[in-house]
């Protein structure tokens, strides 16, 4: 049996094209994600058959439903090793314009979900002595969020340091825990946060010039999703075309 990997926010985005990438190069791939429909659907349209592929409802924020993925998970294909916390909410909201309840929508979907996901299929690993866990964090996590609401460039600050938190607690159990953190993407998620009249600014800004390829930070989770990947543990690897170095 190949590798097997879990992604949450695998219905569309960013998520959907990290799981073709664990599908094209072998894995069983579960697509998490909070519409059970959506989740099928995707796993479908890469895998008809359905042969290497399942679709799960999966709410981030309850720790029962990581609890009952990998159950579902193992069920079905015997094990899990990978897992790609990817689900988050993406908004924008001016920082003096952020209602509380909005404000704790994001966190506790965004960090809350990772947390959870960290600590309940990372323990899974543990007692496996085995297991990858890769973090979806952001550039707004480490500049501040300049063309971000302020909710999530937290959120994603926070995934850094859980990031760090979790790669030493787990480190002597055979887990690895990094992340990765985007700058603007060629997704419709970031077209839909810059009209259309605002992007040649944006790309004035970024020093290469470009948005960057989605397609690359799918490979970059491949990359730590690899058993060959032992040695690297609670790192944060940037994908923002240069705008913001250390």
């Amino acid at each position: 049996m190949s590798q097997v990997a879990l992604v949450t926010g695998a219905a569309s985005g960013l998520g959907a094209l990290i799981c073709r990438a664990l599908w094209r190069s072998g894995y069983a791939v579960a697509f998490g994600d909070l519409s059970l429909q959506a989740a099928q659907q995707a796993a479908e349209a890469i895998d008809p058959q359905g042969e290497r592929t399942l679709g799960l409802k999966l709410d981030v924020r309850r720790p029962e439903d990581f609890t009952a993925a990998i159950g579902q998970i193992t069920a079905r294909f015997g094990g899990l090793q990978v897992l790609v916390n990817n689900a988050a909410l993406t908004l924008a909201t001016p920082v003096m314009e952020i209602e509380a309840d909005e404000f704790d929508r994001v966190i506790t979907t965004n960090l809350r979900g990772t947390f959870l996901g960290c600590q309940r299929v990372g323990r899974y690993f543990a007692q496996q002595h085995y297991g990858r866990i890769i973090n979806l964090a952001s550039l707004a996590g480490q500049n501040g969020g300049t063309a971000s609401g302020a909710h999530y460039a937290a959120s994603k600050g926070g995934i850094i340091t859980l990031t760090k938190v979790f790669a030493r607690a787990l480190s002597g159990d055979g887990v690895t825990v990094n992340a990765i953190a985007p700058g603007p993407q060629d997704l419709p998620s970031v077209r839909a946060l810059v009209p259309p009249e605002n992007l040649p600014a944006l790309l004035a800004a970024i020093p290469v010039h470009q948005l960057g390829d989605p397609e690359f930070v799918a490979q970059m989770v491949l990359l730590l999703a690899s058993p060959a990947a032992a040695s690297v543990s609670g790192a944060t690897w940037d994908v923002n075309g240069g705008l913001f170095m250390r």
